[in-house]
């Protein structure tokens, strides 16, 4: 017979005192929707009963909330640009107590290695670290990355406990063409009955029937509420995602009420250091959605009952017996600041500082595979290699879009001024951009032209460019852009800002390229120096220079993006000319 079930029962018949007791608690109960009062019996690292109890240990709460452990459904914690450790530092105590993540951000570095350092850092953390195996490395077959991972390279990875299914399926194109690679990576994770999370911004109609026909399960790439309603309609999880880079909470404000919220979850995909210690994870979200009209009870199911609803995590999600005895404390649900934050049934956090000591000493010891430790491929780089020769009246640009990761295109006459490189037109906003490949050693270089970013003098480059992670360079000038390519490349990938002929800062990320093995508070001092840095070169607030250069690149979100092959026309899938021949007088959205 099983001891411990049997204690259990009788702590939760009341025939002996519960282990613990958390009196006189207000529960969010995800099931009625709905909020209770009452004691919370735990023994054995699980909650037993919901009522009136008594405990060998008793807690009084006096009226504060309780609410299940936020569950963040779809997030790449290298996009957090710390060590898993450091990540689980900043997150625990804001109540996030299970992530699923998507490591494709290491794996186009790495490849299988780099997947398996991630899920080696991550065992036995307090935070729980589920996986869903990367779908698209490289993301497209017009992106060059470090690996190249086949159905047949992933199909092992399936055995690992964590793994959950496989990750957002980001070339919609191919997908919906029936394209064979991409089957085979579908029927893999279809026959062991696993996951499969999508990635397809505006898809709609019988294009959108094609995709979830081959197995998609969800989505976060939802910019309007009519493209989640839809999408819900079809059958389909929406994944509301409020990150660094794109927010897009207030235009899916509407999945909040009935009946949208009960297929949806919040997810954050990226989110920065500083993010995460100033503002918070999931409970950020929950307390800006309150505060936009949200019912605070269904933002939190969102937060949490969803996703392990749908990721099919039974024993974790609610305040209920049978239930692990994971939960969170805070103050009410409207101001809804994370007290404390018990993880089976022990205190691991509160007033937002961790209660035990995370592995950072013993994991930076730890042996690092070559591919993740030194992964930069890439010749020192010279101002000549940037030079865009005159082919013509004009050029097309690639266009940001505030707050969001789509682009537009534009065209633009070119012009050459004393002090900038040919092309670049400060006052129209238009800089130059590059993507050098820095895996294989291929000396792929992509040139083009970027709108919208805000810089006026000098060069931002960073080894953070999705989905492959080449080297990405924008600049006003041929010599600062080399300054700070060189300086990302010595430091074995990071960040970095030059102008003036001089390197203005820089933060190595040494791992992959991406992550960095110190503090997040260190790493986040560093950050916003940068980020200063770029202001004072005229980058605006309003844009995160790092993270809306770090999706430039990627071929898969409409309409343009440059990478190491060149500007690629997203929804044709192809090559296109950066110089055109003529120019009009209305040169907007061409």
């Amino acid at each position: 017979m099983d001891r411990m079930l049997a204690e259990r029962i009788l702590a939760a018949s009341g025939a002996k005192k519960a282990s613990l007791v958390l009196k006189h608690a207000r529960i969010v109960n995800v099931f009625s929707a709905k909020l209770e009062t009452g004691d919370i019996a735990i023994e054995d690292g699980c909650i037993v009963g919901v009522g009136d109890y008594e405990g060998q240990r008793e807690i009084e709460l006096g009226g504060l909330v309780v609410c299940p452990g936020l569950i963040d459904g779809h997030i790449h914690m290298e996009s957090s640009m710390v060590a898993p450790e450091e990540f689980e530092r900043s997150v625990v105590p804001h109540g996030t107590q299970a992530v699923i993540t998507d490591p494709h951000e290491i794996a186009n570095v790495a490849g299988v290695e780099g997947i398996s350092f991630m899920m080696e850092r991550t065992s036995g953390l307090i935070l729980d670290v589920y996986f869903m195996l990367p779908s698209c490395v490289p993301s497209t077959g017009l992106d060059e990355s470090g690996a190249v991972l086949t159905a047949e390279k992933l199909a092992p990875l399936y055995g690992e406990k964590r793994v959950l299914g496989l990750a957002e399926l980001m070339n919609s194109y191919g997908t919906i063409r029936a394209d064979r690679e991409i089957l085979e990576k579908v029927e893999e994770a279809r026959k062991r009955n696993l996951l499969i999370d999508g990635h397809a911004p505006g898809l709609s109609g019988r294009e959108l029937n094609a995709y979830i026909t081959a197995g998609v399960r969800s989505d976060h790439e939802c910019s309007n509420a009519e493209e989640a309603m839809e999408k819900i309609g079809r059958g389909q999880w929406v994944m509301i995602r409020e990150g660094t880079a794109a927010r897009n909470l207030e235009a899916l404000l509407p999945l909040f009420e009935e009946p949208y919220y009960r297929r949806c979850m919040l997810v954050t995909d990226d989110r920065h250091p500083g993010d995460l210690i100033r503002l918070g994870h999931l409970d950020y979200i929950i307390k800006k959605a309150v505060s936009l009209g949200a019912d605070p009870i269904h933002a939190v199911m969102m937060g949490s009952f969803h996703a392990a609803q749908y990721f099919g995590l039974p024993e974790v999600g609610a305040i209920a017996p049978g239930y692990k005895a994971n939960f969170m404390v805070v103050s009410d649900l409207k101001d809804f600041c994370v007290r404390q934050v018990y993880k089976d049934g022990k205190l691991v956090a509160e007033n937002g500082v961790m209660k035990t000591e995370i592995r950072a000493a013993e994991m930076r010891n730890a042996e690092m595979p070559v591919r993740v430790g030194d992964s930069f491929r890439l010749k020192e780089i010279r101002p000549e290699d940037f030079r865009i020769e005159k082919k013509g009246a004009g050029i097309r640009v690639l266009c940001l879009t505030p707050g969001e990761l789509t682009t537009r295109p534009r065209l633009a006459p070119w012009v050459e001024k004393e002090g900038f490189a040919p092309g670049v037109c400060v006052e129209q906003d238009i800089v130059k951009m590059a993507v050098l490949e820095r895996h294989q050693g291929t000396g792929h270089i992509g040139l083009g032209f970027l709108g919208g970013y805000g810089l006026k003098r000098g060069a931002v480059a960073t080894s953070i460019a999705h989905d492959s992670h080449n080297l990405i360079i924008a600049g006003t000038n041929d010599i600062d852009m080399a300054l700070a390519g060189n300086a990302v490349r010595k430091n074995r990938g990071g960040l970095a800002v030059a102008a003036g002929g001089k390197v203005l800062g820089e933060l190595p990320l040494p791992i992959a390229g991406l992550m960095s093995e110190e503090p997040a508070e260190w790493v986040d001092e560093k950050l916003e120096e940068l980020k200063a840095r770029t202001r004072e070169l005229g980058i605006g607030e309003g844009i995160d220079p790092f993270m809306t250069l770090a999706f430039a690149s990627l071929p898969v979100i409409p309409k343009l993006r440059l990478n190491t092959y060149g500007l690629i026309d997203v929804e044709e899938q192809k090559i296109a000319d950066v110089m055109i021949s003529c120019i009009s007088k209305n040169t907007d959205n061409q």
